[in-house]
């Protein structure tokens, strides 16, 4: 093998799963940098390098040497230092106080920070709060290399370990050696196989008591994330089994154990005719009596508003809208009135958002006490519009509170309303319906507004189509189109999807809906961005940013969300200086969406918003979600990717002028008719699918999406 030594001029790509580095050297007396490839996991710009590997002439990207073996050691050049110190690798130090620190110090920069730090005061512009932050940042990156190197020896990647550091701090290392499968519990994307890899070069046996619980909670727990707040006790024994590749019996020899522990919980349930053993992890059996529980108090206590003369508060609403309701949508006004929970579902243009009007216009009269709330940001957003009255998410209404872990408003602390609305109710999910109900007050009047036949919930649990199901509270269907509505292609295609029939694809001119067909998938890239760029805001005046989503069904793939991404940043908003994090590429600008709930920065899972600005001296980036501007420590980046083009589960709840939907063979295994039909739905005033008639028929035919395995309705029916 040979040698070469330099300092990393930049770092190209690097991947965060595996550490796959390309990366830019340079060579002591070279002008030229050299590439260098290799898995190379912890390295950063500015650090010195000693490679030792081979070289090879790569046909599309010339000369390289792939490293097999390297050594990392602090940068010894003025100019190594000085890109090393501008990299951002310290908060509080970018490239004008690099350049002024390097200048007064030269090569003694990095001892004099690493022993006399104060030294620094002398250097123009740093002061003694600058100072604490250098000092304090200093020292966590060597906590966090030390961490690195570990995690590095134990088969975790290193772009974890500023996460890990951040949950544990000093005790990082003695968390993972007592218990390394502490890290799938507690820091978000470790997951089970990643901890176990650990755990088993630790040397902790394969059939060791700790690794078999972990491994079923893990099971659980991936299956939560399929939606499942349960499942078959059968069924779960082999998915535990083959996770952890063990006898079943040993499995199924620690279920007792953990159930004793209060981690789990194993019941009887009804399941299609059949009584079956199943399984719960504790909080989703918790919540899924607590939520029968709840609407049992909320329908056998009175409310505090009087009762109205319900024909004559109709015909005034409507006079005072210039309105006149449907048959069905009187009736739904009635039982509105009348009862103390209930349930509207309903298609596009089945007129819920006018029977919403109808409903605050009179209750209006009677009380001011009157919350209005949505799953989502957008969904709140929405209804503000369509109502005149404010609204907000779930989560801000029930206000999250982190001394106590959990939402500040409860059965203990109630919200002060005769009323809640709350709107795309399919999109909640057990827990957050549970923590909601709680919060409603005895006397409060209840109203759930959704469509039923749209996906269900990211979360865990078939909440609206359960309670729908069970029979133990009024229901109204709405299944009239109206006759503006009639007029749109999206609702009318929307509507034949939902029954199973094939969508007029005829491209009528002036139309909101159109098809193109391409089988290619390269050449639907192509179109989907000419589409997103250039045609769709020429034709219609559509902005590319705001006005135009892509939702694709999947991630992988040409047609994938990744991809498209990452040709739409690339055609739409180009960056010579991007930010490169954990694999990710963050251009000033980009459309992003994030992808978990963050109560602390009061941004949740699905909202969209754009970069406004990357801070490499601070390490920030910040994030603007509709006026609300969130600021990112760059560690905490994998809560956020690129929303050029997302899956239309994460846009549920979510409307966009115009919508472009990829439905190709490729995506087999998601075609299926609720998700075409929920994508369809966000479509306010346009929609175009581009791919083969071939999948939009077998979306349209698949009416089998995977059943989820809940409680919900069975506990009802017991507790009514």
């Amino acid at each position: 093998m040979e040698e070469i030594t330099g300092h990393i001029e930049r770092i190209t790509f690097q991947n965060p799963d595996n550490g796959w580095t390309v990366a830019r050297l340079q060579e002591a007396k070279k002008r030229e940098v050299t590439t260098i490839v290799g898995t190379m996991t912890s390295v950063q710009i500015g650090e010195t390098l000693r490679c030792r590997g081979t070289w090879k002439n790569d046909t599309n990207f010339g000369m390289q040497f792939l490293v097999a073996e390297y050594e990392v050691t602090r940068p010894a050049t003025v100019r190594g230092i000085k890109k090393y110190l501008s990299s951002g690798m310290i908060k509080g130090v970018g490239k004008a106080f690099a350049e002024r620190i390097v200048a007064q110090y030269g090569e003694e920069t990095l001892d004099i920070i690493d022993s006399t730090p104060d030294m620094l005061m002398e250097i123009d512009g740093i002061g003694p709060k600058r100072i604490v932050q250098i000092k304090e940042c200093w020292a966590e990156q060597k906590s966090i290399r030390e961490v690195m190197v570990f995690l590095q020896g134990h088969g975790i990647s290193p772009t974890f370990a500023q996460k890990v550091f951040k949950t544990y701090g000093e005790e990082t290392i003695p968390v993972i050696e007592r218990n390394p499968y502490q890290l799938s519990r507690d820091i978000w994307g470790i997951g089970f196989k990643t901890a176990d890899d650990c755990a088993l070069k630790m040397g902790i046996k394969k059939d060791a008591d700790i690794r078999i619980d972990s491994g079923v909670e893990y099971t659980l727990s991936d299956l939560s994330n399929e939606g499942h707040t349960c499942f078959p006790v059968d069924k779960f024994l082999e998915r535990a089994k083959t996770l952890l590749e063990v006898e079943m019996n040993l499995v199924a020899g620690r279920l007792e154990f953990i159930e004793s522990e209060k981690r789990i919980v194993i019941d009887a349930l009804e399941f299609d005719g059949q009584m079956m053993a199943c399984v719960w992890l504790k909080l989703f059996k918790v919540s899924e009596e607590g939520i029968a529980k709840q609407i049992h108090r909320l329908l056998k206590s009175k409310s505090h508003l009087r009762d109205v003369e319900i024909k004559t508060a109709i015909d005034w609403a409507e006079k005072k809208l210039g309105i006149q309701l449907a048959d069905n949508q009187r009736i739904a006004v009635a039982k509105s009135f009348e009862d103390k929970l209930h349930v509207i579902t309903g298609g596009p243009g089945t007129g819920k958002s006018t029977i919403t009007k109808v409903i605050l216009l009179v209750l209006h009269q009677l009380t001011s006490k009157i919350i209005l709330a949505a799953p989502t940001g957008r969904a709140a957003k929405r209804m503000t519009e369509i109502t005149a009255m404010p609204a907000s998410t779930i989560h801000m209404v029930l206000e999250f509170d982190f001394s106590i872990n959990g939402f500040k408003k409860n059965l203990e602390n109630p919200l002060d309303c005769d009323l809640i609305i709350v709107d795309e109710a399919s999109m909640i999910d057990t827990v957050l319906m549970y923590s909601l109900l709680k919060a409603i007050p005895d006397h409060a009047r209840v109203l759930l507004v959704g469509d039923v036949d749209q996906l269900p919930s990211v979360g865990a649990g078939s909440v609206l189509q359960d309670l729908i199901e069970s029979g133990s509270l009024p229901i109204t269907r709405l299944d009239q189109i109206f006759r503006q509505a009639a007029n749109s292609l999206i609702i009318t295609n929307a509507h034949r999807v939902n029954a199973g029939v094939f969508p007029d694809i005829t491209n009528k001119k002036d139309s909101d809906f159109f098809f193109i067909e391409e089988e290619d998938t390269e050449k639907i890239t192509e179109q989907i961005a000419d589409l997103v760029i250039r045609r769709l805001p020429k034709a219609y005046g559509f902005n590319s940013f705001d006005d135009i989503q892509v939702l694709s069904p999947m991630n992988k793939g040409i047609i994938g969300n990744r991809n498209l991404n990452a040709v739409l940043q690339k055609k739409l908003n180009p960056s010579y200086s991007p930010l490169i994090k954990a694999g990710k590429v963050f251009h000033d600008g980009d459309k992003v969406m994030q992808i978990r709930n963050n109560y602390d920065l009061k941004v949740f899972n699905g909202d969209i918003g754009r970069i406004r600005k990357i801070d490499e001296v601070n390490q920030e980036l910040y994030v603007d979600y509709q006026g609300n501007t969130v600021v990112y420590d760059f560690a905490d980046l994998d809560q956020v990717v690129l929303a050029y083009s997302v899956s239309i589960h994460k846009f549920q709840g979510s409307e966009c002028p115009c919508v472009v939907i990829p439905v190709h063979n490729s995506h087999y295994m998601m075609l299926f008719r609720n998700l075409l039909y929920t994508g369809l739905t966000r479509g306010k005033k346009m929609v175009v699918l581009i791919g083969t008639k071939e999948a939009l028929g077998s979306a349209v035919r698949n009416n089998k999406a995977g059943k989820r395995y809940t409680g919900l309705k069975d506990v009802l029916g017991k507790e009514s």
